[in-house]
C-alpha cells in the first residue's frame, strides 16, 4: 500500500520543529568519526545534521563539543575561529565560546560590560564510543543513557567503522538496508568474491531462492524482520535482520565472516551519512580484514582523497560495467556492495514519492518500519510519549542466519540466537 501524500512528508522531512525531526533528536547520533577531530585544540569540523548547521570541536582539556555555526554578533562562520585555551575564539571581533556555547569572552566591549552573560550559542552534548563521537540534540532533561548497540560498546579493536555520502533522503537508504529480498539480485555475483562475505553456506540458499518469504515481529526496539528461503525438504534458510530505532539496521551475518551493520543518519531532508560498520565480538579484526575494508571491501567504499564521498557516484555513473554486467561478473554492472546499494537508491532521487510506488509481499518491513516511525512520531508530538529503543536494554541484540525446522516459527526457534550474550559468538551460517 503506498503512502499519502501527509504520511510521505512526515517521514522524510527531519528538520527542528517536524514530527520525524523532533523524533529523531531524542536519540543519540553518530556525529563524526574520532578521526575528525583527532586532538584537542585541533581545527574544528562544520557539520550538518537533521537541517541544523553546526560546528565541532575539542578543546584544550579534550572535551568534545557541537556548537551553532555561527556567531551571533554579526553570523560569521566558527568554522574560521581560533580553537584555543577551552573555547572557539571568532576571528571577527573576538567572542568566543565554550563547550556548553556560552560566550565566555567578549574583547570587543568595555571591560564592565557584563554583556557577554546574556549570550549563547546551540550546544549539544558529545561523547566518544569507540572511534565514533556521539552528539544528543533533544531537550536536556529527556537525554537518554548512551547506546549500547553492540558495535557501539565493543573495543575499538573489535571495530571497524566508516561513513559515506549519500545523496538521498534517510528513508531510502534506510529501507534498503532492511529489504533482505535485493540481496539475491543486486549482490548476487558479489557475495562469493568479496573478502567479508565469501565461505559463507548462506551464499547458495541466496543464488537459489530469490523468492523469500518475510515474517515480521515488532520487538522493544524496532522490528525482527525475518526472510526464509528454501533450504530442503525439512527446512528454511532463516535471515533476520535487527531494525532498531530510528535508523540501525544489524546485518544478517555471513559465515564466520564479520558482523556488519548501518546507520542512516539525515544530513538534510535531501542528503545523508551512510555509516558502516564491521565488528567482532570476541577478538581484534586482523590486518588483512582492516586492509579490505579500506580498499572497498564489503559495505565500505574507497573515497574521493581527503572526503568522505565515494569515488563512484552519479557523475560518473557510479563507474558502472557492461562488460561484467553481460558477463555476469556483476548483476548491477557496479563494484562493490555499497556502491551497488547507493547507485541504485541515489537512482530514485533525492526524495522518492512513495505515493506513487507498488509494494509486494517482500516489502513487509519496509511497511511496518515506516508505520513504526510513524506512530513513534505521533505519540511523541501527541503525548511526550518516550520513543521506543532508547533503553540500552532493548539494544542489546543480535541478528542471525540459520536453518530451521518448517514447523518451528522464527522468532521463537531464533529467540535466543537474536539475544546479545556478551562474551559468545554470534549465530550464522
Amino acid at each position: 500500500m503506498a503512502l499519502t501524500a501527509e504520511q510521505q512528508q512526515t517521514l522524510v522531512s527531519t528538520n527542528a520543529g517536524t514530527p520525524m525531526g523532533e523524533l529523531f533528536r531524542r536519540y543519540w547520533i553518530p556525529a563524526l568519526l574520532a578521526e575528525e577531530l583527532p586532538e584537542p585544540d585541533c581545527p574544528p569540523v562544520r557539520v550538518r545534521l537533521l537541517g541544523e548547521d553546526l560546528i565541532a570541536f575539542c578543546d584544550t582539556e579534550d572535551h568534545y563539543a557541537l556548537v551553532g555555526e555561527f556567531c551571533p554578533h554579526r553570523g560569521v562562520s566558527l568554522f574560521f575561529a581560533r580553537n584555543e585555551e577551552c573555547g572557539l575564539r571568532c576571528s571577527y571581533h573576538g567572542w568566543k565560546f565554550d563547550v556548553e556555547g556560552r560566550c565566555i569572552d567578549m574583547p570587543s566591549e568595555p571591560e564592565e560590560s557584563n554583556f557577554k552573560s546574556k549570550v549563547r550559542i546551540a550546544a549539544y552534548p558529545m561523547v566518544k564510543l569507540g572511534d565514533v563521537l556521539w552528539t544528543y540534540m533533544g531537550p536536556p532533561e529527556t537525554r537518554p543513557a548512551e547506546p549500547e548497540i553492540e558495535w557501539a560498546a565493543l573495543p575499538a579493536s573489535q571495530v571497524y567503522v566508516s561513513k559515506r555520502l549519500q545523496r538521498t533522503n534517510y528513508l531510502q537508504a534506510l529501507e534498503g538496508g532492511i529489504d533482505s529480498s535485493h540481496v539475491s539480485f543486486t549482490h548476487k555475483f558479489s557475495l562469493d568474491d568479496d573478502p567479508l562475505h565469501r565461505h559463507s553456506g548462506g551464499n547458495e540458499y541466496l543464488k537459489k531462492d530469490g523468492r523469500p518469504r518475510f515474517e515480521v515481529v515488532e520487538s522493544d526496539a524496532g522490528l525482527f524482520i525475518g526472510a526464509r528461503r528454501n533450504a530442503d525438504d525439512e527446512h528454511y534458510y532463516w535471515r533476520i535482520t535487527q531494525y532498531l530505532m530510528p535508523w540501525y539496521t544489524i546485518i544478517p551475518p555471513f559465515g564466520e565472516n564479520l558482523i556488519g551493520a548501518h546507520a542512516w543518519v539525515p544530513i538534510d531532508d535531501a542528503s545523508n551519512w551512510a555509516w558502516s560498520i564491521n565488528y567482532h565480538p570476541l577478538r581484534d579484526l586482523h590486518d588483512t580484514e582492516l586492509a579490505d575494508m579500506r580498499a572497498g571491501g564489503g559495505i565500505h567504499c574507497v573515497y574521493k582523497p581527503g572526503t568522505y564521498e565515494p569515488v563512484a557516484d552519479a557523475s560518473n555513473d557510479y563507474l558502472i560495467d557492461r562488460a561484467a554486467q553481460r558477463a555476469k561478473k556483476s548483476f548491477s554492472g557496479v563494484a562493490g556492495i555499497a556502491m551497488q546499494d547507493a547507485s541504485l537508491q541515489e537512482s530514485m532521487g533525492p526524495i522518492q514519492d512513495r505515493t506513487k510506488e507498488r509494494l509486494g509481499t517482500s516489502d513487509s518491513g519496509i511497511i511496518m518500519a515506516r508505520q513504526r516511525l510513524l506512530r513513534a512520531a505521533k505519540a511523541l508530538a501527541d503525548n511526550g510519549a518516550t520513543p521506543p529503543g532508547l533503553d540500552p536494554a532493548a539494544q542489546r541484540v543480535r541478528s542471525a542466519s540459520l536453518l530451521l525446522r518448517k514447523d518451528v516459527p522464527f522468532q521463537e526457534g531464533a529467540a535466543d540466537a537474536l539475544r546479545l550474550h556478551p562474551h559468545t559468538a554470534f549465530v550464522s551460517l
